[in-house]
């Protein structure tokens, strides 16, 4: 199997790390090699954090570059749209419609851009918007946009719905467990 690359993009606190520790268990048991890469920034401090995860027969290197990623996980609109250069022509675009104002909007230097969905399909991105916190929330915690969005997510992929079930029951803490499967298949149903 050809290399698949997945970017998951956020702001620092969103549960973008556990997303991919689940994403990179479910594939490894699939049979893929899999690597996964993490660059925090300013993560603890509400700045933007971006992981790899490819997977295939063979991966070398876990790094994925400009115009290569297959698809974007986004936990932020403008995080999405950040990002966009490095996904591949007619890649797709996961995103939660949440805005979270970056402190150039913070401080009022700038404005939060307007459209971002709009702007990336014009892009040839195929764009997948769902309005994760609001399901988090429905699930019982709103911290629960992480399996919301894997939840979406799910439906890119060939895998039974117990190999989905398995990587969250391996990756999730029991005391949550029960409110991450109910945003997983609101994520799913969305």
């Amino acid at each position: 199997m050809k290399t698949k690359n997945i970017m998951i993009v956020g702001v620092g606190g969103q549960g973008s790390l556990l997303a991919s520790k689940l994403l990179g268990h479910l594939l490894m048991e699939q049979g893929h090699d899999v690597k996964v890469s993490e660059v925090h920034g300013m993560s603890q401090r509400g700045g933007s954090v971006v992981t790899y995860v490819r997977y295939g027969d063979k991966v070398a290197s876990p790094v994925i570059d400009q115009g290569e990623a297959d698809a974007i996980v986004s936990f932020e609109l403008l995080e999405a749209a950040r990002w966009l250069a490095w996904l591949k022509p007619g890649g797709r675009v996961v995103v939660n419609t949440q805005q979270i104002d970056p402190m150039p909007v913070v401080t009022g230097a700038a404005q939060y851009p307007e459209k971002l969905v709009e702007k990336m399909t014009a892009a040839g991105a195929k764009v997948d918007p769902v309005d994760c916190l609001t399901l988090a929330q429905q699930a019982g915690n709103a911290k629960a946009v992480n399996l919301v969005l894997l939840g979406r997510l799910s439906h890119y992929f060939d895998f039974a719905e117990s190999a989905w079930q398995e990587a969250i029951e391996a990756c999730v803490p029991a005391k949550f467990l029960d409110v991450n499967k109910r945003a997983f298949a609101l994520g799913q149903q969305a």
